[in-house]
């Protein structure tokens, strides 16, 4: 992974990055990846869940 989805880069964010995954319903996961749905909404998801179509 890169070096701003581990370490000192995600004690500014929200909870640390974490929480659950929209799509994959994942509890207490890093959600630092936005993916865009066919309505046009941004939702921030987990690394599984990246590459999926929403």
């Amino acid at each position: 992974m890169a070096k701003t989805t581990r370490g000192k880069g995600l004690w500014n964010t929200p909870s640390r990055g974490r929480g659950t995954c929209p799509v994959c319903q994942s509890t207490r996961i890093k959600c630092l990846h936005t993916n865009v749905t066919e309505v046009g909404a941004q939702l921030k998801v987990c690394k599984k869940c990246r590459n999926k179509d929403l």
